[in-house]
């Protein structure tokens, strides 16, 4: 097997136009990009101004438009599920939401005459089963909810001036179609898109960086070129690089033929001069601006934001970006938010990747299912490393509420296994057309755990005995292979398998991944790596990504030295990040997960949520952000956990007092409480994470002690400390470089604040503000051992988006104006409307004093 080298650049911004030569050379550094606001804008915003309707049956409406007049006005992104109660007779895989049949609709006057501009209708993506009409004649389909998807409307715009009607009917009824909370409607943004008949189509351009080093880059850009008319065209074809200062850094001009009522593609070359680079810390970004000029005048003008950067991944050495070796400090996430569900405002991802940023995560893994658009941006523009994966099922169905493969067979859970073998390349094309220029994409991921479903992987092992117990693993998660690769090779053909084969059919969607970009590697998640490397899975992609196996890892690198081989998905433990320390080529982890989501909570009520290891569901901080910051930011750190003795999986010796672990597995993290209140007297293990070598603590001004990084396996430093009130201190570091950490006993409520991350919000429907409410005491310190219900009043130009304290267990409304808190805390999320103004927004607890902010929306 060929050592794996894989190399690429990538790029991405948003600016103007001018024309100029052919090398930021013969440019003027300061030349700005001229002013291009009378050329028209090909993207509308289409998320307004809709009409929604829930219905009690399936089927699909006969006559169409639908009267609407009595239907709700509302703006989209929408999950209509969110909005609803949770209830215990639903389904826990799905969070104990309901799923349902919705129908939206959208009145429009025609942009343009049809017969000289097409128009389009794009789509981020619909949750799901979507079928789509306009003015009554069907558009298409769309099962996949996380694809997106678009149509061309023109030939059924109405030319005599009465409004055209978008229908779009979204059949969630099978709403434990997935394992975890999907949302339902139309979840992402819409856009209406109007261009000549002469254009570049939607996803139509395609930019590489061939060659970069901090002295020069090539660039690279394919355009494709749409041809409507029935005449063979000559056009000039024009791009402009601009930098994130609005500077022209490089152009090309050329002339192009595009034949008539056909497809063309046309390349262009550029070399950009000391170009600022895209990476994690410094994401720079660039815009290729293209136009496309018939007799001087613009008939049409394209934006590819990208960045310039370099990706290579090699056996045995790891990744490269820009040619320096990076360790991916990665966290898999879903596509869901708390309160907002699936329809999640660009601000309020933001603030939940800014968190993770600041705890050391410089990459994210979509799990198990494209994201948005927007999404991608906000990695492009923050500096996320991303890991794109496609599917979570391929030929066979998982359980959607026990994993693994099917054992169920109810109509609710059927998913996209219905939809796989008719639409799973069209989903993977549009997916890929859409992200491939975005330089936080940095490999493809083609599926997630599929093994489980082809069932004879697992007794291949040798672990799984019973195939009347398919679920009796015997030891196969604490162990590493039992046979050697030529033993299981012979078990493998020994094995039944069924009509599909894994390897073929992977093979079959790494292919589709290879026609459209060879730039970056493709990866699978491996959940029976050492099957999966003999049966031929393992080589229909790049890296082999291994999920929850890093014991099989040291196999793997002696038998098969040439692949390369990363941590796909793991618990985010110490131990796995040891892994990718102390194994060369070994580049990643990604925790499972950063972020607290909805479902995979089956039969486990009230949970509705869970998993978060850095942030809960509302975007608090966990005791898990602290830990893994002072492991991957390099800085000094550190903080105080606490949790009753009885609970933590230690004892005290009783000689000595010190912590004594149950078992091997008590050396673990856990989101332990950061309070100092507890019986007097009760038994407390503290946890302290800290990067320092030494760590000394103490009660009430009394030592206790110090702690050694040597005696701490999993980087936790831990006392058994009895209970009295007043103040634990933890201290490190050097002589005039000391740091502290304290957490003081609190007293009772007496009041409460209310902070707002933000203070102004731009009035433009989208920007968002989170306000927090915290209990306090006479010394205005957190309590997070009472709780109290919060109502909150809102008036002006916002609109409530819904409240949430971030409990797993927390099953009252999201779509509330009060709450009882948890931890003393609680979250509300406002959102600017359109209209300029002041908004007021009050916090009440009943016998406390009212807390009030004002937000300006302008």
């Amino acid at each position: 097997m060929m050592k794996l080298i894989i190399k690429n650049t990538f790029g991405l911004l948003i600016c103007l136009l001018i024309l100029g030569q052919t090398h930021a050379s013969k440019l003027n550094d300061n030349q700005q990009v001229a002013d291009t606001s009378n050329a028209a804008s090909r993207e509308v915003d289409f998320n307004f101004d809709w009409k929604f309707s829930l219905v009690n049956d399936t089927d699909l409406p006969e006559k169409l438009p639908l009267v609407d007049d009595s239907w709700r006005d509302i703006r989209l992104p929408h999950d209509w599920s969110v909005e609803a109660s949770f209830d215990e007779n639903l389904e826990g895989a799905t969070g104990y939401l309901p799923g349902g049949v919705g129908i939206y609709q959208k009145h429009f006057k025609t942009p343009h005459t049809p017969k000289d501009k097409s128009t389009f209708i794009l789509f981020d993506g619909v949750y799901n089963n979507a079928t789509f009409w306009l003015n009554g004649h069907l558009l298409g389909e769309n099962p996949y909810g996380y694809s997106p998807t678009y149509f061309n409307l023109t030939d059924y715009l109405n030319t005599d001036g009465s409004d055209n009607i978008l229908t779009v009917h979204v059949d969630h009824s099978r709403y434990v179609d997935s394992r975890w909370y999907t949302g339902s409607g139309i979840y992402r943004n819409v856009k209406l898109i109007t261009v000549n008949k002469i254009h570049i189509p939607i996803w139509g351009t395609f930019i590489t960086t061939p060659e970069v080093s901090d002295k020069q880059a090539k660039i690279h850009l394919s355009v494709d070129i749409d041809n409507e008319y029935k005449k063979n065209k000559s056009l000039m074809l024009v791009t402009h690089i601009i930098d994130n200062k609005g500077n022209r850094v490089a152009s090309n001009r050329k002339k192009v033929k595009v034949k008539s009522n056909s497809e063309n593609n046309v390349a262009q070359t550029f070399i950009v001069d000391n170009p600022l680079l895209w990476d994690t810390e410094n994401p720079n970004l660039y815009t290729a601006v293209t136009t496309l000029e018939s007799k001087d005048e613009i008939i049409d003008q394209y934006e590819t934001p990208f960045g310039i950067r370099s990706i290579k991944f090699e056996a045995k050495k790891g990744f490269f970006l820009n040619g320096k070796p990076t360790l991916m400090k990665g966290v898999s996430l879903h596509h869901d938010a708390g309160l907002v569900g699936a329809a999640v405002p660009k601000g309020v991802w933001k603030r939940r990747l800014q968190l993770l940023k600041d705890a050391g995560v410089n990459a994210i893994r979509t799990a198990h299912n494209p994201y948005s658009q927007e999404f991608l941006d906000l990695c492009d523009e923050m500096g996320f490393l991303v890991q794109n994966e496609f599917f979570d099922e391929f030929d066979y169905a998982k359980d959607k509420r026990l994993n693994y493969h099917e054992r169920h067979d109810d109509e609710i859970s059927k998913g996209y296994v219905e939809h796989f073998q008719k639409w799973a390349k069209s989903d993977l094309t549009r997916t890929m057309l859409r992200d491939r220029n975005h330089p936080s994409v940095v490999q493809w991921s083609i599926g997630n755990e599929i093994e489980w479903t082809y069932l004879h992987y697992r007794y291949v092992t040798g672990f799984w005995e019973d195939p009347n117990d398919p679920q009796n693993s015997g030891a196969y998660w604490g162990s590493g292979p039992m046979f050697t690769p030529e033993e299981l090779t012979q078990r493998f053909e020994d094995s039944k398998k069924g009509d599909y084969i894994l390897a073929e059919t992977a093979e079959k969607v790494a292919s589709w991944v290879k026609e459209l970009d060879t730039t970056r590697p493709t990866t699978t998640n491996m959940i029976v790596p050492q099957v999966s490397h003999v049966s031929g899975y393992a080589d229909t992609v790049d890296i082999s990504g291994y999920s929850y196996r890093n014991l099989t890892i040291p196999w793997a690198q002696t038998h098969f030295p040439d692949q390369l081989i990363t941590i796909n998905e793991n618990p985010g433990t110490w131990d796995d990040w040891k892994y990718v320390l102390e194994n060369p080529g070994v580049f990643s982890i990604f925790m499972w997960t950063g972020i607290d989501y909805m479902g995979e909570r089956h039969k486990k009520w009230p949970e509705k949520s869970g998993w978060g290891d850095m942030l809960d569901l509302a975007g608090f901080k966990q005791q898990g952000w602290n830990y893994f910051k002072s492991i991957w930011v390099n800085e000094p750190h550190l903080s105080i956990g606490t949790l009753p003795l009885d609970t933590s999986g230690f004892s005290a010796d009783e000689l000595s007092g010190l912590a004594v672990a149950d078992s091997k597995a008590s050396y673990n993290w856990r989101n332990s409480n950061r309070h100092w209140n507890y019986k007097k007297q009760q038994p407390i293990l503290v946890e302290i994470s800290s990067n320092y070598a030494t760590v000394e603590l103490f009660i009430n001004g009394r030592s206790l002690g110090y702690r050694s990084m040597s005696e701490s396996p999993d980087r936790i430093f831990r006392w058994v400390v009895p209970f009295e009130p007043g103040t634990i201190t933890a201290k490190a570091g050097f002589n005039g470089q000391e740091i502290i950490a304290e957490v003081e006993t609190t007293s009772k409520a007496v009041g409460f604040s209310l902070t707002t991350d933000k203070t102004v919000l731009d009035a433009d429907g989208y920007d968002v503000a989170h306000l927090i409410v915290q209990l306090t005491d006479k010394a205005g310190r957190p309590i997070k051992t009472d709780n109290m219900k919060v109502t909150f009043d809102i008036e002006g130009e916002i609109k409530l988006l819904g409240v949430d304290n971030g409990a797993q267990d927390n099953i009252q409304d999201f779509q509330s104006n009060s709450l009882i808190t948890s931890k003393g805390r609680a979250l509300a999320i406002i959102q600017a409307t359109r209209t300029a103004g002041v908004a007021k927004i009050t916090a009440k607890i009943k016998g406390f004093e009212d807390q009030i902010i004002y937000i300006k929306v302008k």
